[in-house]
């Protein structure tokens, strides 16, 4: 069913009425109303990088917080998901003959594995519109890839998006390698942290919280040009113990382990349905995922922060949380001969712990 548009739209100054407006298209998945709507706003003189950050980069924000409260289903999210990117384009379209590249060239991408693309496509269209010529690759660019593009294209600089975090070691192969052929590095993104701190960890040349502020930090002087064979990896000394390697390299075997032991450890696991038993593998494999990232990174912070998450996913979809504890115990015994891995573990069980009574004293 289609939603109708308003036959008076806010003003271009009531962000908040025009972000619900936008909300309600998009939450019933009826594109061309969301697509008539942002361009009417544009019509009525809206600023286009306002429509973009504070209209359709809110509504997408929502779009993430309503899955997470299992508010909407993973087909909604990606429908909605969908419809922005069309709202966007269509601010792009509406702008094109507004703007003229007057500044340097610019690739904007996401690394190997990263498939949110919609804040690099955000951020692209706020470079156009401050007058950068940009050169927008996507989601999931694999590094040999992007660095053939950069050289052809001569770019200068690189922007890389991650949102997830387990994309971080990727990122950092995708970071060293632009700077080894002197090409300077801005990344932006939730998998860097709010304050940007992994970015600074992996040897990042810049970090930017969002958008305009990516825009801005371009805008004040060339980032500058990395040295010739630039190598950032001996900033991460603690990956000498081959603790990340060896949990990267045998997860699939660590996964299928604590899964089977997991049914006497967790006996109510023994009456879930085949799809449950599916999901289950899932969050393991994602745990070890996570786990992995946090050794690289050697920040446990990581963990216990994707751990608490999962567990808040887990009860807002209906799903008893008590079976993250003993997946740890048993993950833990399988790397009981790696002390950083141990570690996290129980950092991680101690997080989960933390959470489960301070829950508990909120409900009492």
């Amino acid at each position: 069913m289609s939603t109708s548009t308003p036959s008076c739209l806010p003003g271009a100054g009531n962000l908040d009425q025009a972000t619900e407006l936008l909300w309600n298209a998009v939450s019933a998945a009826d594109e061309y109303v969301a697509t008539e709507l942002v361009l009417r706003m544009l019509d009525d003189g809206g600023a286009p990088e306002s429509v973009l950050l504070d209209v359709i980069a809110r509504v997408q924000g929502r779009v993430g917080e309503e899955w997470a409260a299992n508010r909407i289903s993973v087909a909604q999210e990606h429908a909605a998901t969908a419809i922005n990117e069309r709202a966007i384009a269509a601010v792009s379209v509406h702008s094109a003959s507004r703007t003229t590249a007057t500044r340097g060239r610019i690739t904007v991408a996401c690394a190997d594995g990263e498939w949110h693309a919609l804040p690099a496509r955000l951020l692209t269209e706020v470079l156009k519109l401050r007058g950068w010529q940009v050169d927008y690759l996507g989601a999931q660019v694999p590094t040999a890839h992007l660095i053939a593009h950069l050289h052809n294209t001569q770019a200068d600089a690189v922007a890389l998006s991650s949102s997830i975090a387990t994309r971080l070691p990727t990122v950092h192969a995708a970071i060293t390698a632009c700077q080894a052929i002197g090409v300077p590095v801005l990344v932006g993104g939730a998998a860097f942290g709010p304050e940007g701190g992994y970015a600074r960890l992996l040897g990042a040349d810049a970090w930017a919280p969002d958008a305009r502020a990516a825009a801005e930090c371009l805008a004040k002087e060339p980032l500058p040009r990395p040295q010739p064979d630039h190598q950032q990896f001996d900033d991460l000394p603690h990956l000498a113990d081959q603790e990340y390697t060896f949990v990267t390299r045998t997860s699939a075997s660590l996964v299928r382990q604590v899964f089977t032991a997991l049914e006497d450890a967790f006996p109510a696991m023994r009456a879930y349905s085949d799809l449950q038993r599916e999901r289950t593998a899932e969050d393991l494999a994602h745990i070890v995922e996570f786990l992995a990232t946090a050794l690289y990174l050697d920040d446990e912070e990581l963990f216990t922060w994707f751990i608490t998450w999962t567990s808040q996913i887990l009860v807002a979809r209906g799903v008893p949380a008590m079976s993250l504890p003993p997946a740890l115990d048993l993950l833990g015994r399988e790397l009981g001969e790696f002390p950083r891995a141990a570690r996290i573990l129980r950092a991680g069980t101690h997080a989960l712990a933390t959470a489960h009574f301070t829950a508990a004293g909120n409900t009492a």
